[in-house]
């Protein structure tokens, strides 16, 4: 059980160990890379070395959903006992899985993934809002019950993006009616002066986007995923180019760059730190 809004605890986190997200991507790749199998006991012992690796030791871990799905209920069985393993830890945990559905079956996505109990409970998830922001409401409501969060889709750095992200109707961007639900989600949170727990996720990698649009990211008070540092080609310089007043919210987002220096778990975190220096103390070993 959660103890706390998720944007209060995540500000905590950041105080404590700096902004870095790193994901947790068991790639076949990669586990190859570290020398592990391409079967489930390859997939818990990497996942196990992550562990080792980021509790206590960074802001948030983003473990992606589908490279442990693909190993079926064997591989759902090793991503229970990761986020399992990330509580307590200080480390918060942000689930990729991208929900986005209407209704009763939104619902049921909010429960797997934000209820109190569940097997599969996480910090907070990443939703998409492309069946139209109102359907992301049971995710939103069962999240601040439960002092968990959500990251909605808004800018993303694939190239097809675009072309539904930056459309726009009666002089609104989609990306911006996103941007206004957030803000609105977030109402509480900006009166009361902290990090709202709806958050958003804007590719490191947009460019100028957010201002080509008029984004009031900072005035959203929402923390904002920014995937694409290091491996993708994004640097602290194309970070701040993007989101610019917005910076104090923005988890700068790194997987394969950092999880490429394992399986030596020193290697691993020292990979972390070089990417985006963390700060603080480590709560463990």
């Amino acid at each position: 059980m959660t103890t706390g809004a998720f944007g209060i605890r995540l500000q905590e986190a950041m105080a404590q160990f700096g902004p870095l997200c790193v994901g947790i991507d068991p790639h076949p790749e990669l586990l190859q890379a570290w020398g592990l199998p391409l079967d489930p006991d390859g997939l818990g012992a990497f996942a196990r070395t992550c562990v080792d690796a980021f509790a206590g030791h960074v802001a948030i871990v983003k473990p992606q959903s589908a490279f442990f799905e693909e190993y079926g209920s064997v591989g759902i069985a090793v991503l229970e006992e990761t986020l399992a393993a990330f509580r307590g830890s200080g480390t918060l945990t942000l689930l990729d899985v991208k929900r986005g559905d209407i209704g009763s079956t939104m619902a049921g996505y909010a429960r797997a993934y934000l209820a109190d109990g569940s097997p599969l409970a996480a910090d907070a998830i990443t939703v998409s809002p492309y069946v139209g922001f109102g359907s992301l409401q049971p995710a939103i409501d069962l999240a601040h019950d439960t002092g968990r969060g959500v990251f909605v889709l808004t800018l993303t750095s694939n190239p097809e993006g675009p072309s539904v992200q930056h459309a726009n109707r009666d002089g609104i961007s989609v990306a911006g009616s996103i941007v206004a639900g957030v803000t609105a989600a977030n109402a509480a949170a900006r009166s009361a002066g902290h990090l709202g727990s709806i958050g958003m996720v804007v590719g490191a990698t947009v460019g100028a986007a957010v201002a080509d649009l008029g984004l009031d990211l900072a005035g959203a008070k929402a923390p904002l995923l920014a995937p694409g540092l290091g491996a993708q080609g994004a640097d602290a310089a194309a970070i701040q180019e993007v989101f610019g007043p917005a910076m104090p919210a923005v988890l700068p987002s790194s997987s394969r760059e950092v999880l490429a220096a394992g399986p030596e778990i020193t290697a691993i975190r020292a990979a972390a730190w070089h990417s985006w220096p963390v700060t603080g103390t480590p709560s463990g070993p």
